[in-house]
């Protein structure tokens, strides 16, 4: 018998048991402003092509003694955007909503805007499903607020495909929670 228990049965017998996690296993639950006047609703989070769940960074620092650098954790820190890419429905209304949402915190119509700093009730909520629709994971990015409305893109010689545009959020940070 091997010492290391890695083979070709063991990884069979273990992905019967745990299966995998797949590519469409994943839905954005929610996007809100702080003071609620912004709220991208369920029927428009399913025009989202997907997304990615974002990762966490443990800062460290380098702590010298008699010629070795000893790694010490700081510290936590994270990507601060987030890109989605939507569908675009047939008037527009989510990328309007996404639009409108951006010059609530700066119209250069007016000259004016909201430059408060995001609330922790302005968010994204993002969730790993399993194969019945219910949540593993949920992971909820604090802060949110549009930074970037996307182009979309036409071409009177196409082919009648759905056209798309990208939406960048900035967050300050991540809370998540097991199901």
């Amino acid at each position: 018998m091997p010492d290391v228990k890695q083979t070709i049965s063991d990884f069979y017998r273990v992905a019967q048991e745990r299966d995998f996690q797949r590519d469409f296993q994943f839905r954005v639950l929610n996007i809100q402003s702080g003071d609620g006047a912004f709220a991208v609703t369920e029927d428009d989070l399913v025009y989202a092509q997907g997304g990615t769940v974002p990762g966490r960074t443990i800062a460290s620092t380098d702590v010298a003694f008699m010629g070795l650098a000893f790694k010490v954790p700081g510290g936590a820190t994270y990507g601060g955007t987030y890109e989605l890419t939507f569908y675009s429905d047939r008037e527009d209304s989510l990328r309007q909503l996404f639009l409108q949402w951006t010059r609530d915190t700066f119209d250069e119509g007016t000259s004016s805007g909201n430059y408060y700093m995001p609330r922790d009730t302005s968010v994204v909520d993002l969730v790993q499903l399993d194969t019945q629709l219910n949540r593993v994971a949920q992971y909820t990015l604090v802060g949110a607020f549009p930074t970037t409305v996307g182009d979309i893109s036409y071409n009177v010689q196409g082919t009648g495909a759905p056209v798309t545009f990208s939406v960048t959020l900035g967050y300050h940070f991540i809370k998540s929670q097991l199901y």
